[in-house]
């Protein structure tokens, strides 16, 4: 039988056949993708191929193939290095809930998932969620953040998953496909989904107003079929975007804004750094680059951690 991967435990996973039956599944040994090392095998949004067992009254699916994944989003974990996790397959719009400081989101982590996204072939939008929630300077700040990553290309749109601000416009993106939602714990995520589809009636937590953090409340991805036609991978929140997979030579492609550039440096090979006649150092130095972007480059480039810093923002240090 042939299914989609709706969720996915690590252990236990449930698959809805092509008839609609969803079936609790175990996996038939061990399974290597493509050579990727990862926590976890099966991933939501997998097309699996199973067969069923009964033994009295209960009935086991048994996975024994994964379906060529059309594309994927995996992050590297910020405190296990070598550990790797693929946070769901064969998404069509990736759609990350920004956040400006409840809890804070920075720009190294977006340009990590932006990054991780050009990278698979996936369309990335970058969703300005509790719009309602800010005072005139940091609807300026929001603002300014959305007009930087537009002028790169990537739609951004203010939205309230409280007040049901732009949530339309969500759903008209959405229609016809298969939708992520990721994000830092708290940015609203389980909040946005029951509002694009009320009877779901996902847990939300309060934000920690002491550290200003979310609280976990989605423990595994986990898709949803929607009443307008679509689906979405709600995923659990993730503190860090580590990057996999992208060589240095290759990730300047994908910062579109460089990618464009890349062609009037003189080196072939020019990683943007200390080489002469680079266009995109001359671009920073013209300010017809984001700083914070570049900032962004180099710490992936030389395998950092994100820096969290309130600052990032600024051109200079």
């Amino acid at each position: 039988m042939n299914g989609v991967v709706y969720k996915s435990t690590g252990s236990w996973y449930t698959v809805k056949a092509a008839d609609g039956v969803f079936y609790e599944c175990k996996i038939k040994g061990k399974f290597r993708i493509e050579g990727i090392k990862s926590t976890n095998p099966i991933a939501a949004g997998d097309h699996v191929v199973f067969e069923v067992e009964t033994k009295g009254d209960e009935t086991l699916g048994i996975i024994n193939k994964i379906q060529p994944r059309e594309n994927y989003i995996i992050r590297k974990s910020v405190n296990l290095s070598k550990q790797t996790h693929i946070i769901a397959a064969n998404v069509d719009v990736a759609f990350l809930l920004v956040t400006l400081n409840n809890p804070p989101t920075f720009t190294p982590f977006i340009d990590r998932f932006l990054v991780t996204a050009e990278a698979y072939y996936i369309k990335a939008v970058l969703l300005f969620n509790k719009i309602d929630t800010y005072n005139e300077e940091q609807t300026l700040e929001i603002k300014y953040l959305a007009a930087l990553y537009r002028s790169i290309g990537y739609e951004c749109l203010d939205i309230s998953a409280k007040t049901g601000k732009n949530i339309d416009k969500v759903k008209q993106m959405m229609q016809g496909k298969v939708s992520m939602f990721s994000g830092h714990s708290g940015v609203g995520k389980s909040t946005l989904v029951n509002a694009l589809e009320p009877t779901l009636e996902l847990k939300t937590k309060q934000i920690s107003t002491q550290h200003m953090q979310g609280q976990h409340t989605t423990t595994f991805a986990e898709m949803y079929d929607l009443s307008f036609g679509a689906q979405i991978i709600d995923t659990p929140g993730i503190k860090g975007f580590g990057v996999v997979e992208v060589e240095k030579q290759e990730l300047g492609n994908y910062f579109p804004e460089f990618f464009e550039l890349k062609d009037q440096c003189k080196f072939n090979n020019c990683l943007h750094k200390q080489e002469p006649k680079c266009a995109i150092k001359d671009a920073l130095d013209n300010d017809t680059l984001s700083w914070s972007r570049y900032k962004s480059y180099l710490q992936i480039l030389e395998g950092e951690q994100e820096h969290f810093r309130k600052d990032i923002y600024n051109k200079k240090e």
